[in-house]
């Protein structure tokens, strides 16, 4: 497993860019998208202020124009564009427009920019100002495509009987917003530079933050820790400062008798009983024994505090149960041991059995295992056994019994004190040492 994670970590960073480039071209993407959208609203909002702006303009030139008592008036003259004319033209200069086109009910202009256009009709449809309606819009004239603005001319008894039309030229209008979109696009421009600094800058911080490791060095970091914390058979258990536990392992969950999810971002103080909380606040290098439930863990703690500021700790648990079980059998073991040894017997010897065998023997000497195993209804080979204690410890002597065939038997005496009188016995067997001795 940890050579597979390697050799995939290893394939993602030499296929892939390092993270600063990734982080450096994500943000000046996002920067980049940002600003052309900011950009293009702003450009299209510009071009419907220069348009509203010029609309207002000359809707306002028109309106004077129209109401103007000299104008009306001058439709009653014989020639009335000797008095329009002069008139619209100046206006027109101060107001910096295209033109000023003053015509009668029936179309016939009285003033144009163009001399020569006095008296013919107008190009484009009057029927709007002439109904007592403004227009306002792009029409197609004698000077080409323009913006215009179209009012009517009421006499005092409030009929209809001329026109003002103004206009600029739609170049003109296009050109002045080609002049701000100039300052728009060179503002973006800064802003796509500024933001590609700022990327910088913030990439460089984030590095710093994550200790300058890569993508792939971050995954394996972490597959890493969560293998090794959750495979530990020792509990983990990490506080912050605040209290609450912000970390622990399966191993921690199963010692306290839950679940790790019953126990994550809880404080620590409800889950936790007294005897591990001391541990986790005063601190404990060595390890503390206690006791939780049915099992005995060995606690250590970092501490909560240093001086009078609280820190992150960590609660270490083992479980010692096992071992405190053996260790109470070897005490046990011991126990037994020491007092056989105290007894003088050893293992497998019982006490009680060997005061009936001693006695035995002494009621039955020069009897073999046997026939003593069948007077004390023991088997013969756990009569020998007391039989060859009594006989290491001097309380019972050994004699072979050459009458059997094959090998010798042994045949137990008891051994007598001197001074001590001769228990009765039964006379010798035919064929031991003893018989011999004596013939």
């Amino acid at each position: 497993m940890a050579s597979k994670t390697k050799l995939v970590s290893a394939q993602t960073h030499e296929s892939g860019m390092t993270l600063r480039v990734q982080l450096i071209l994500l943000q000046a993407l996002i920067v980049a998208v940002v600003t052309l959208i900011a950009g293009v609203t702003a450009g299209v909002i510009q071009a419907h202020t220069v348009r509203d702006a010029y609309e207002d303009r000359m809707l306002a030139v028109a309106q004077s124009i129209a109401s103007m008592p000299v104008i009306r008036s001058a439709f009653q003259d014989e020639d009335p564009a000797a008095t329009i004319q002069p008139l619209a033209e100046t206006i027109r200069k101060a107001s910096d427009l295209t033109y000023v086109v003053i015509a009668n009910a029936d179309g016939i202009r009285y003033s144009h920019p163009n001399p020569s256009r006095i008296g013919e009709k107008v190009s484009t449809d009057p029927s709007v100002p002439l109904s007592g309606q403004i227009y306002m819009g792009t029409q197609t004239g004698t000077l080409g495509p323009s913006w215009r603005v179209k009012v009517p001319i009421f006499a005092d008894d409030s009929q209809v009987i001329g026109t003002v039309s103004v206009g600029i030229l739609e170049s003109q209008g296009d050109g002045e917003f080609a002049g701000n979109l100039f300052w728009i696009i060179g503002a973006m421009l800064a802003a796509v530079v500024l933001g590609m600094f700022g990327s910088a800058w913030v990439t460089a911080i984030i590095r710093r933050r994550i200790h300058r490791l890569e993508p792939h060095e971050i995954t394996a970091l972490v597959h890493n820790q969560e293998t090794t914390l959750h495979g530990l058979s020792e509990g983990v258990i990490t506080v912050d400062a605040h209290g609450t536990i912000t970390l622990v392992n399966d191993a921690a969950a199963r010692l306290l008798g839950t679940d790790a999810a019953a126990l994550a971002d809880r404080p620590a103080a409800e889950v936790l009983d007294d005897d591990l909380l001391s541990v986790l606040r005063d601190g404990e290098d060595a390890g503390r024994p206690v006791i939780v439930g049915d099992r005995v863990l060995v606690a250590r703690g970092t501490g909560t505090s240093a001086g009078d500021e609280a820190e992150q700790a960590t609660l270490l648990l083992r479980d010692h149960t096992e071992l405190h079980d053996v260790v109470r059998r070897v005490e046990a073991a011991d126990a037994i041991i020491a007092f056989r040894q105290r007894a003088g017997l050893p293992k497998g010897l019982s006490a009680e059995t060997l005061e009936r065998v001693s006695t035995a023997l002494s009621a039955h000497p020069g009897c073999s295992a046997a026939e003593l195993g069948e007077v004390l209804s023991i088997s013969r080979v756990s009569a020998r056994r007391y039989l060859e204690h009594l006989a290491s410890t001097g309380r019972a002597l050994r004699s072979l019994d050459y009458a059997t065939k094959g090998r010798p038997g042994t045949r137990y005496r008891a051994n007598e004190p001197i001074g001590t009188p001769p228990s009765p016995a039964a006379p010798d067997s035919p064929g031991t040492v003893s018989q011999i001795v004596r013939d």
